[in-house]
């Protein structure tokens, strides 16, 4: 496989790096999930929050010492690649691009649909069509500049959408009322209940795969992005248990009827006018999620076609290292989905659908211990084998507790596709490549 590695592409340095991966976790679900926790395990849904953070903590610990192996471009499906094979590598390469995709047309429809909540006349499907439109013209132009351009913007939105969730996170701990802490474990809690929140709150800290994606598009790789992920992760995480904690103790029970948690704490604290911060934010961080996929999305289809398992045209790059056949298509499939309004299907798939990285990921890490002991990693989880088999039955059993549908929904794309890697002739094409030493 041919690497590229042009001084044009590479141009993202560590803290550029960081704020990319804060950028793409911290999402709007940040947003919706204090209410989300309180309606299924009261005050005690922090300690679910903490116990997703620990998990996506090993897991992401999982994810840097594979990056640390690799200068590529790819993440999960060039980890699944190389210690499974090309079947695996395809499966979930294949699936995350789909995923992504949906995903992002979402993010353009929940856009459009903040707006027209804001200003009535634009709540129409016309108007929703315009405005994904726009959005996907936007990010086209944006990403067409190259790495450097896209990192600036990345930038810009992640410290901007960070003001106003930090306000209500520091300034919401001076505002606590502590009897809203108690009873801690409301009348009924069970360990099902706490698996269902934890399983539910698992969403908002999905997206520490899209920064390994792109590493080839970071300077010094191997070093920068293990570091990188793991104070990505940490800084996150207490973010949102700082968050849950402010809107607790501010809103107490209320908080379970809480559509917008976050408005209604920082309206409590500040008046309209905190409610106005807190709905710019809001803006600002789904457009800051859009921004990061549009960037990442397509380079996962260019990694795909570096390594012969998608047309080799989506691997073109124009002169300032954009992949730009790939970005074309990944937004328009991404607008054609928003434009469908077939979006709402999501939330049920989008938590289990992205075991299919984490748990490939997190055995990778074992097996490359063994097959490539030549090929030292520039990061090592302490512990030996302890934290890659933690991670892997946790997330079983995250997956144990799902419902029937999420099961169907997020990893029947697995057996949509399977086919069409023995119908396109890719697994001759793979063995050929094997055979020839590629």
């Amino acid at each position: 496989m041919s690497v590229k590695s042009s001084s044009v592409e590479r141009q993202m340095g560590f803290w550029s790096i960081v704020l990319f991966g804060v950028n793409g976790i911290l999402g709007s679900g940040i947003f919706l999930l204090p209410g989300q926790g309180y309606n299924l395990f009261g005050p005690a849904s922090i300690l679910a929050l903490l116990a997703d953070a620990v998990l996506v903590f090993m897991i992401g610990l999982c994810f840097a010492e594979c990056a640390g192996r690799f200068k590529e471009t790819g993440g999960a499906y060039l980890y699944a690649k190389k210690a499974f094979g090309p079947f695996i590598g395809y499966e979930v390469g294949v699936v995350t691009w789909a995923i992504r995709i949906i995903a992002e047309g979402t993010l353009y429809v929940a856009i459009a649909t903040a707006i027209g909540g804001v200003y009535k006349p634009w709540a129409t499907t016309t108007a929703k069509n315009i405005i994904v439109t726009i959005i996907g013209i936007i990010l086209i132009c944006i990403n067409m500049t190259g790495v450097k351009t896209s990192a600036i913007f990345n930038n810009v939105v992640t410290v901007a959408k960070l003001v106003p969730i930090l306000l209500v996170a520091i300034v919401g701990l001076f505002f606590l009322h502590p009897a809203n802490f108690t009873p801690f474990f409301l009348p009924g809690s069970s360990a099902n209940g706490f698996a269902n929140a934890t399983i539910t709150l698992f969403m908002v800290f999905t997206g520490i795969e899209s920064l390994v994606i792109t590493a080839g598009n970071m300077k010094d790789a191997s070093k920068n992005l293990p570091r990188a992920l793991l104070l990505v992760i940490i800084a996150v995480a207490l973010i949102y248990v700082l968050v849950v904690v402010s809107c607790v103790g501010i809103l107490g029970s209320g908080l379970a009827k809480s559509s917008v948690p976050l408005q209604d704490a920082a309206q409590a604290v500040a008046g309209r006018a905190g409610e106005a911060v807190i709905i710019v934010g809001t803006f600002l961080s789904m457009g800051g999620l859009a921004l990061n996929s549009s960037f990442i999305s397509p380079r996962l289809a260019a990694s795909l076609a570096d390594n012969h398992q998608m047309p080799k045209k989506l691997g073109a790059e124009n002169s300032k290292g954009a992949p730009y056949v790939a970005i074309v298509i990944h937004t328009l499939l991404a607008m054609a989905i928003a434009w469908s309004g077939s979006y709402l299907t999501l939330v049920n798939i989008s938590v289990v659908s992205r075991f299919a990285q984490y748990i490939p990921t997190c055995i990778a890490v074992m097996v490359f211990r063994k097959t490539m002991k030549d090929k030292k990693s520039s990061f090592t989880i302490p512990g030996g084998w302890i934290i890659p088999i933690l991670a892997v039955i946790v997330s079983v059993w995250l997956l144990a507790h799902a419902k029937p549908f999420q099961l169907i929904a997020g990893f029947g794309a697995l057996f949509i596709i399977l086919p069409f890697y023995f119908i396109t002739g890719q697994n001759k094409r793979d063995k050929a490549r094997k055979e020839q030493g590629e």
